[in-house]
């Protein structure tokens, strides 16, 4: 790969290459790993989820832009309906998100900040853990790395040259897939923007027709999330505003603040924190450095913005990720490359806290209930299955038609799950009685596809008393509603969840009143 400067005054060409193998050595390492863990750890709830949206190809979905389940129909076209056939591609978008914010500490500092580059990467909790799973978020900041390599590139080479204009093309392309991933990819464009207005340099770059050609290139990789919206009502759109600057009464807007930056100095660890915001804020204030300026501001813009959120509701620990890729490029170019020994404390601590977490989730070793393990809920599933493949096909059996019933679960994340576990990948519904809205709502679902007299094989989870609400909801719905046994959901010979199979039979042909539109 073509980068910039070959090495720095420090470094002989043969020091400037041996590191450069180093950065690049770093990386495939990182992948490997990854590749390893995300073929032995089962899938998370949300993963299935966006494999179900991969059977169902479309221009976009009620929570996301369509990005992941292109990449995971993808890989199951390579590896078919396994836990790294659904990682495979988000891995690699993993990947590409290091090698670009790798080589554009390159071309900015030299092989001594592309070094460091990738070790911040690969070491970072967020990148080490979050780049296992099949999430929007491996494409959009795979796609955003390779936005601010290009925008790096671009304002390295002479104004209105083709070089500078090939830049902005291939940022174009980038910025529109990061949007195409989630929505928060618009972001950078925004700040990109507010750079080249507030720094006079800068604003001559408005005058070549690069920018704006990537600009037109952006929009016609959104072209079809814009259309499937328009369809849609804006669904996306809409449900996303809400679900970012929405009000929330649940805590106050002080707690949701102490909640982000917690989460921020738990993804980062506190001195790589520290140093990252540190790096951002000298770039901020030294704007002749035309090209890292710019990444100071995006990086500024981004941790604004989500500190705003915070004041209405609460923020996700992995959204402001993005924040965090301008900054890792501004700390690895940080004196031409030159290490303090602070530098290396936050690479120790960020490998060790990334060690506790991958081992954690291939071996339980953080003292965690159940219930607050987010690695606990990837466990347990197939028995699950097991259990609700024999009981459809007990009632099949019984049945005077020979009809396999219906299955479905409340939850969204229970019906995927079912839905992949499940030997043969059948349809299951997420009924939503009392959940919020999801693409399932948006999929025909047992309302429109039953007709009546049709059975449903219920999967729930146990309330803390009484029956569980969908039950009482359906109650009348059905001519019989009988309660099937307790499955237990394990990892390992620790009970970590568990459900209860409902098997309604001789379904009327109404719905719950407070559902009345049957996708619901």
């Amino acid at each position: 790969m073509t980068a910039g400067p070959a090495y720095t005054r420090d470094d002989t060409l043969d020091d400037a290459r041996t590191l450069w193998r180093h950065a690049l050595g770093i990386l495939a390492a990182s992948t490997v790993l990854r590749l390893l863990l995300g073929t032995i750890v089962p899938l998370f709830p949300d993963e299935t989820y966006y494999w179900e949206w991969s059977r169902h190809l479309a221009g976009g979905y009620f929570d996301h832009p369509p990005m992941i389940a292109v990449l995971i129909a993808g890989g199951r076209i390579l590896l078919g309906d396994t836990p790294l056939g659904v990682r495979l591609l988000p891995i690699i978008a993993g990947s590409v998100a290091g090698l670009a914010l790798t080589t554009a500490a390159w071309d900015l500092a030299g092989a001594r900040a592309a070094r460091f580059a990738a070790l911040t990467f690969s070491l970072f909790p967020m990148a080490a853990a979050g780049f296992i799973l099949a999430t929007p978020d491996a494409p959009l900041l795979a796609a955003v790395s390779c936005t601010l390599l290009a925008v790096v590139r671009a304002l390295g080479a002479p104004a209105g040259s083709p070089a500078s204009t090939r830049c902005w093309i291939g940022g174009g392309i980038a910025i529109g897939l990061a949007m195409s991933s989630k929505f928060t990819g618009v972001f950078i464009p925004a700040a990109l923007l507010l750079a080249f207005v507030v720094h006079p340099p800068l604003r001559t770059r408005l005058l070549e027709p690069g920018p704006w050609i990537a600009v037109g290139i952006a929009s016609l990789v959104m072209l079809p999330v814009l259309l499937w919206n328009a369809e849609h009502d804006w669904i996306a759109f809409r449900f996303q505003l809400g679900h970012g600057l929405g009000v929330s009464l649940k805590d106050t807007w002080v707690t949701r603040e102490l909640k982000l930056a917690g989460g921020q100095l738990a993804l980062a660890t506190p001195i790589l924190f520290v140093l990252l915001v540190a790096a951002s804020a000298r770039a901020l204030r030294a704007p002749r450095e035309e090209r890292r300026f710019p990444l100071a501001v995006i990086a500024a813009f981004c941790a604004v913005f989500f500190a705003y959120s915070a004041t209405r509701r609460s923020v996700e620990a992995n959204w402001p990720a993005i924040a965090w890729l301008p900054a890792i490029i501004l700390l690895a170019a940080a004196r031409e490359g030159l290490r303090v020994a602070w530098e290396r404390r936050a690479l120790w601590l960020a490998g060790s806290l990334s060690a506790i977490l991958l081992t954690h989730v291939v071996v339980p070793i953080l003292p965690l209930p159940p219930r607050r393990d987010q690695v606990s809920q990837a466990h347990g599933w197939d028995g699950l299955a097991g259990a609700v493949d024999s009981a459809r096909h007990a009632i099949a059996a019984a049945s005077a038609s020979g009809a396999a019933p219906f299955i479905a679960a409340n939850r969204y994340q229970d019906a995927a799950m079912l839905a992949f576990h499940l030997p043969d990948h059948a349809d299951v519904a997420a009924l939503n009685l009392g959940g919020r809205r999801n693409q399932y709502d948006l999929w025909p679902r047992f309302a429109e596809r039953a007709r009546p007299g049709a059975d449903l094989l219920l999967v729930l989870e146990l309330p803390r008393e009484g029956l569980p609400g969908p039950i009482r909801r359906l109650d009348g719905h059905f001519a019989s509603i009988t309660a099937g046994p307790f499955i237990p959901l394990l990892r390992g010979a620790t009970e970590v969840g568990r459900r209860r199979l409902w098997v309604l039979t001789g379904w009327s042909g109404t719905w719950p009143a407070d559902s009345t539109d049957p996708r619901r």
